[in-house]
Parts: structure tokens; C-alpha cells; sequence
């Protein structure tokens, strides 16, 4: 049995101070369901992707899902944590009762709270998703492990530091279009690609503008299996989806070689029956602007060390032949954890029919998502049509 996004909403990104993290799975559960027209009875289950790991006192969080509606009390509903992919575990997880017969329509919410504690505590939270047998080596959290990542890539193909600035560069001008992001502001090439008291050194040789946003968030979806699809107004059919878990410990891969994103994508394109080059778009997880590159050559556009051909070339801009995060990715939009994989679907959704507004892609018809937990740990790929 197939599965559609039939419904979605998307909450605006970034510093929420007045918004407790209930408040936003409360507040994007309502809009989804409104979305698609539907109640809580119409609904057979719920799944929240969320992190936490500290960052909100709200640990046990999924009943906090019910208080949207009267009429979603007594239906189950889970918590789905997967580090950064905890949006697109949740949303697999829900696919996977549709498919299965025990659901017909499902509520998906990615939430995350992360601003009521300091960055240095959000460094730290985050930090504890990578092996802790490798805890501290590198130093610094995952800036450091991506960082390492970027020195590694560098030695084999040479510095690339002004390719992440391009791509920098690209995701915050993409933002600019994007009403929920959580920094609209085209910051530039020269900005991006120098280092300055406005934009550190974090972690040589990633500088500020190298890395993702710490940000409050929310995004949900309204699924339906096939036999409910004709209910719905719109539809757009997950056409195939593919999860990768590789090994956790750094040292056990090669980790710029990007194995497990790089068979999520030949598996999730291999079911779809169809080649990178038939997408219309892609959002990919740019948590530090090497993943986006690295992404690149995950998705078959370019080998291994030419995915800066496509930055140069103009490719994966917003007018080139495969637009990559024309939402401005989790570099502008930001990225609260449990929601990036959500928001990525939803967004994906809007441009399939027509109604991402500023961010909208011309005749956007096929489209690829990557939601990617820890350091090429857990990798999701799914490719989205419009069959509604």
C-alpha cells in the first residue's frame, strides 16, 4: 500500500523565546490537520520526531501532541529519535503502519526547543549523539567532527574552503525567499569566503557561515494511505524511500567518501525507477556546508572531489538544472532538530504543487530529500511526486 503527504504546515524558524516546546508541536499539529481537513477522529496515529537529549525539560514529549485536538486522545502516539534524521524517522515510521494496514491516516510532527539553553550546553547535547568512545577526538562537538571532515576532503582534493563559501553563499541568498527561515539575509560570496570578527574561525577550516543555525522550530504532515488519497484535495505520493545506518564510530569508515548517503540515494532512485538527473530539486542535509558538497557526490551529480564543479558551474543554484535546498537549507532556514527532516518533506511537498510562493521552483515535478542523523550515521532519502 502506497503513502501521500495529503497535509502540512511549517512554523517559522529560529530564536522563539516565547514558545515552550509544546507550544510548537501544539501549534503545527493544528495547522497540518487544517491543511488537510481533517479532525482528530480522522486520525489513527501520531508520531513526533524529537531529539531532545536535554535541551527542553519535556523529555516524555508525545502526548504533548494530543493537546492540539480533543479528538486525537486515545490514539497512539510515539516519539521518534534518530539524532538529526529524528523528522524523517518519524516520518518512516508512520509510513510504515500505513503500509502495514494499521493506520490509514497519520500525523507526523518534528519539533525541536534549543534555545532555552546555551550554545555551549547545545554543543555539548549534540556532541553526546556522536560515539562516545570517541567523545572529545576531535574536540568541539560536531563542528569538530565536521571539521575534521572538511581537513580530510581538503587533503585529498585540494582547499576547498572558497566552494563551501559558494555554497554558504547560495543557501542564504535561497533564504531570502523563505518566509520561515530563520536568517533572511543574502550575505554574499567575499562575507562568506573571509574571516572576520562577524564570521570566526569555528573549527579550521569551517567559519561561522560554514556551519547550520541553532534554532526553535516546528513542521508537520498529514498522511494517508492510497485507498484514502481521494479524500484529500491534494496529494503528493511518496514514490520511494530508502533509510541507511552505517557504523557510529568515526573509525570504522571513511567518512568522506559518504558510503551510507551515497546507497540511500542509489537505493531510494533504484525503487523510484528513476536517475538523479530526472529530479526537479533536492533539499539535502547542509548541517556544515562540507555535508552539502559531499551530498553532491553521494547523489551521483559529480565523483569523488568534482563536486565543486557544480557549485562553479552554476548547477545546484536556484536557476540551474537541479536547484539544491532552494529553501536555503538547514544553513539559513536552520535547524531544530526533530523538525529538518519534517520541514525538508513539507517544503518539497509545497513545491510539487505549486505553492512554495517566493521559494517555488518552476514546474517542479520530482523531487529528492536527504535527512541525515550524525556524520553520515543515518541517512534518508526519499523521492516525492504529485499525484494529486
Amino acid at each position: 500500500m502506497g503513502v501521500a503527504i495529503v497535509g502540512w504546515a511549517h512554523l517559522p524558524f529560529g530564536r522563539l523565546d516565547g514558545a515552550s516546546l509544546e507550544d510548537l508541536i501544539v501549534r503545527a499539529a493544528r495547522e497540518a490537520m487544517s491543511d488537510a481537513r481533517v479532525q482528530g477522529a480522522d486520525v489513527d496515529g501520531v508520531w513526533l520526531g524529537n531529539l531532545n537529549g536535554g535541551l527542553s525539560p519535556d523529555i516524555f514529549a508525545s502526548s504533548l501532541c494530543l493537546n492540539s485536538c480533543d479528538g486525537l486522545r486515545w490514539k497512539p502516539a510515539v516519539r521518534v529519535e534518530n539524532a538529526c534524521a529524528s523528522g524523517a524517522a518519524a516520518l518512516y515510521a508512520a509510513c510504515d503502519a500505513i503500509e502495514a494496514g494499521r493506520a490509514h491516516v497519520a500525523l507526523v510532527i518534528g519539533a525541536e526547543k534549543m534555545t532555552g539553553v546555551s550554545g555551549a550546553e547545545v554543543t555539548r547535547i549534540l556532541g553526546d549523539c556522536a560515539y562516545s568512545g570517541e567523545s572529545g577526538n576531535p574536540p568541539g562537538g560536531f563542528p569538530g567532527i565536521f571539521a575534521t571532515i572538511a581537513q580530510e576532503y581538503f587533503a585529498q582534493h585540494g582547499d576547498h574552503s572558497a566552494t563551501l563559501a559558494r555554497i554558504a553563499a547560495k543557501n542564504h541568498a535561497n533564504g531570502m525567499n523563505n518566509p520561515w527561515a530563520h536568517m533572511r539575509r543574502d550575505l554574499g560570496f567575499e562575507f562568506c569566503n573571509t574571516v572576520s570578527e562577524k564570521n570566526p574561525m569555528i573549527a579550521s577550516p569551517l567559519r561561522k557561515t560554514d556551519c547550520s543555525l541553532v534554532s526553535d522550530g516546528a513542521a508537520a504532515l498529514v498522511l494517508a494511505s492510497d485507498d484514502a488519497v481521494a479524500d484529500f484535495p491534494r496529494a503528493v505520493s511518496i514514490r520511494s524511500r530508502a533509510q541507511i545506518n552505517d557504523y557510529l564510530p568515526l573509525a570504522r569508515r571513511h567518512v568522506t567518501s559518504f558510503e551510507g548517503p551515497k546507497r540511500a540515494w542509489r537505493k531510494a532512485l533504484e525503487q523510484a525507477g528513476c536517475a538523479v538527473d530526472d529530479l526537479s530539486f533536492a533539499e539535502v542535509h547542509d548541517c556544515f556546508t562540507i555535508a552539502e558538497l559531499l551530498s553532491y557526490e553521494a547523489m551521483g551529480l559529480a565523483d569523488s572531489g568534482q563536486g565543486y564543479r557544480l557549485i562553479e558551474e552554476g548547477v545546484v543554484t536556484r536557476g540551474g538544472r537541479l536547484p539544491i535546498n532552494a529553501s536555503g537549507g538547514l544553513k539559513a532556514k536552520g535547524h531544530p532538530i526533530g523538525a529538518t527532516g519534517v520541514s525538508m518533506h513539507a517544503i518539497a511537498a509545497m513545491q510539487l504543487t505549486g505553492t512554495a510562493g517566493a521559494m517555488q521552483i518552476p514546474g517542479a515535478t520530482l523531487a529528492g530529500v536527504f535527512n541525515m542523523g550524525g556524520a553520515a550515521v543515518a541517512s534518508y532519502v526519499s523521492i516525492l511526486e504529485r499525484s494529486r
